[in-house]
């Protein structure tokens, strides 16, 4: 039953019985050693830039007269 609580449970158990009690914690380390901390955090004006570019951008619908 894909997509329940009870599955998801029994995928759980099913994956640390076949991979060991740390399979959820071996994967998010490979997931968080994946990052170089780039992106905005490497670039502040880059930031600031594409902020105020997204701040331009109205959400709401043009007037019509």
């Amino acid at each position: 039953m894909a997509g329940t609580v009870p599955g998801g449970k029994a995928a759980a158990t099913t994956n640390k019985k076949k991979y060991g009690a740390d399979f959820y914690a071996r994967i998010g380390a490979m997931g968080g050693k994946k990052g170089r901390t780039g992106g905005f955090y490497a670039n502040r004006e880059l930031a600031r830039v594409a902020g105020a570019k997204g701040g331009r951008i109205s959400r709401r619908t043009k007037k019509t007269v």
